[in-house]
């Protein structure tokens, strides 16, 4: 890790504190009934890995989508492509998608609308990080790790250009780093 490229926002220790809060959470609620958890690739992967591993009392499935919003990099136009499709049907399941960030929210909204259409009981949004400061739509996580400031982090999935996305801790990276 490079220091001087980021400002440590939540250490290791604290990120799985809250992600055991968030899973005792969702086993609460799933208790002794079946959910299909889906990762957003690739930014949920560690979050999502480290969650279910600590949700107990719930038949788990998983799958995992990754999609991609066209646009500039700081702003998207909430037009989503489907890179990878699920691998299996959510007609008639409940469903928990798997997220980083949520900030401007077009893609998690994308996303949920489709599973509902396709025949999804229901759906339901846990993101690690929420930025609501830059929310372009009214939609709101059933579960969060924790609300943040428009900070550009990475860190514990989140990347800038593919790096630092095997960083223990969730960092802000410093403007130099990214506006160069």
């Amino acid at each position: 890790m490079n220091l001087n490229e980021v400002e440590i926002l939540y250490t290791k220790e604290q990120i799985a504190a809250r992600v055991a809060e968030l899973a005792r959470q969702i086993s609460e609620d799933y208790a002794g009934g079946d959910l299909l958890v889906l990762g957003i690739l690739k930014g949920a992967f560690i979050f999502m890995a480290d969650l279910v591993r600590e949700i107990e009392g719930v038949n788990l499935q998983l799958d995992f989508m990754s999609v991609s919003s066209y646009g500039t990099s700081s702003e998207s136009s909430g037009e989503v492509r489907i890179l990878k499709d699920l691998d299996s049907s959510v007609e008639g399941k409940h469903v928990l998608v798997v997220e980083d960030i949520i900030d401007t929210g077009l893609t998690l909204r994308y996303i949920r609308d489709l599973l509902l259409k396709r025949g999804a009981l229901s759906v339901k949004l846990c993101c690690f990080l929420d930025k609501p400061s830059r929310r372009k739509n009214s939609i709101t996580p059933d579960y969060t790790g924790y609300t943040i400031p428009d900070h550009f982090v990475v860190g514990y999935g989140l990347d800038y250009a593919e790096r630092y996305r095997d960083y223990s801790a969730v960092c802000i990276l410093q403007p130099w780093v990214y506006e160069k």
